[in-house]
């Protein structure tokens, strides 16, 4: 070999291992992002239908509209971050059926549609009611400790998936 020829293959190894550094980084970012929205979206949203469904108990159900928007926006959260993680293959499948199930599962509770408030019955808000015993049976309750691991998060998602199965 040339001097020539070892500089460009040296040059070469260099950007090449740049580029697999530049791709790790970049796959490790998108990790990130993918767990940040299903924690941002999904579990922190649960955990805020527990308090919204403790402070309607509370207050005599003053105000239900604030649980079945709740539901609603952790509805969309799913709908969002599901379809995100299936789009880029960062779900596996397993874990996309678990999402996709437990939309559905909890799309059985009412809750609002846009322009369109759902009203509450007695039952609907016992139901609610019995929500918040599996959310936070799981560890979807306020005043816990929410973990930022994945595997626990799913472990708790197909808890709670299984529970309300059982509705």
């Amino acid at each position: 070999m040339s001097k020539k020829q070892k500089t460009i293959f040296i040059v070469s190894l260099v950007v090449n291992a740049l580029l697999i550094v530049w791709l790790v980084i970049g796959y490790q970012k998108m990790s990130l992002v993918h767990k940040e929205l299903f924690y941002s979206e999904v579990q922190r949203k649960l955990v805020e239908l527990d308090g919204l469904i403790e402070h309607q108990k509370r207050n005599d159900w003053s105000d239900p509209n604030l649980v079945t928007t709740q539901l609603s926006d952790v509805l969309n959260g799913f709908d969002v971050a599901t379809k995100i993680g299936k789009y880029s293959g960062w779900l596996s499948n397993g874990e996309r059926l678990t999402m996709e199930q437990l939309d559905v599962a909890l799309r059985q509770y009412p809750h609002d549609e846009l322009y369109e408030f759902s009203v509450l019955t007695q039952n609907d808000k016992n139901d609610f009611e019995d929500l918040q015993s599996k959310l936070q049976n799981v560890g979807f309750g306020m005043n816990m400790k929410i973990s930022r691991d994945w595997k626990t998060f799913i472990n708790k998602s197909e808890e709670l998936l299984r529970s309300v199965r059982r509705r």
